[in-house]
């Protein structure tokens, strides 16, 4: 399932974060496949083959958000404190909570 996502590079790993109930088939297998693609998901490049592992150390994961913070800066931020407030004014559940991920390359 195509899933456009924030993503940054660092140390040769690329980080991701997404909802957690968008990982399910993560929990099962690490086998993903990534492509650059526009917002709407449609693929611009060549598929990779890679794995992909949920990050549990809060070491780590504080690395991903902080590289993902470096490459979308206030654009991220702004994204974000929208979705806040969408959910106050429409007082919709929050919902399941962000989840990092660190892809590489399969091998």
């Amino acid at each position: 399932m195509a899933t456009p996502v924030w993503f940054a590079m660092r140390d040769g790993v690329l980080y991701v974060q997404t909802l957690g109930g968008k990982v399910k088939r993560i929990r099962h297998t690490a086998r993903v496949t990534v492509a650059s693609c526009t917002l709407n998901g449609r693929v611009t490049g060549p598929a990779i083959d890679a794995r992909a592992r949920i990050l549990t150390d809060a070491a780590e994961s504080t690395r991903a958000e902080a590289a993902l913070a470096s490459k979308y800066g206030l654009v991220r931020r702004l994204y974000f404190f929208a979705g806040t407030l969408r959910r106050l004014f429409r007082r919709t559940p929050k919902q399941a909570d962000d989840v990092y991920l660190a892809i590489e390359p399969a091998g």
